[in-house]
């Protein structure tokens, strides 16, 4: 089980089993977040607790997806889609930033052109570890 908290402890996630990959986007938002992403659904592997605030992000009479963050300091704890995906199924994905370094050290990184394509980028054989810093 992994698990991440924000800086001040109010808010948490948990990502039950092996993400597999973390995922670095370089849309508008994600970019300015500097999130890795590990994604599953909405009340299957991912779990939240503690105060949230969100943010809508989309378009203003149809967002896509909500950024939910902690309103006591500020970090970003994951995104979930406000879309039920074809299975009845919403989407979500927890920032691995938030998690231990040595737990999620070894995570390949997957590059993903939320900016321009929207397609997954070729693999560079970075992980999280090359990333911290």
């Amino acid at each position: 089980m992994l698990t991440g908290s924000c800086h001040c402890g109010s808010a948490r996630w948990t990502f039950a089993g092996d993400p597999g990959s973390a995922t670095a986007c370089n849309c508008t938002l994600c970019r300015r977040y500097g999130a890795l992403w590990a994604y599953d659904y909405e009340g299957q592997r991912i779990g939240i607790s503690g105060p949230t605030s969100a943010y809508a992000r989309g378009g203003k009479n149809d967002p896509t997806l909500e950024i939910l963050f902690c309103p006591s300091c500020g970090c970003v704890l994951c995104w979930r889609g406000l879309r039920l995906e074809a299975n009845g199924r919403r989407r979500m994905a927890v920032n691995l930033r938030l998690a231990s370094p040595e737990a999620v050290a070894d995570l390949p990184i997957d590059h993903f052109d939320g900016l321009d394509t929207f397609e997954d980028l070729p693999p560079d054989g970075r992980c999280v570890r090359d990333l911290w810093f």
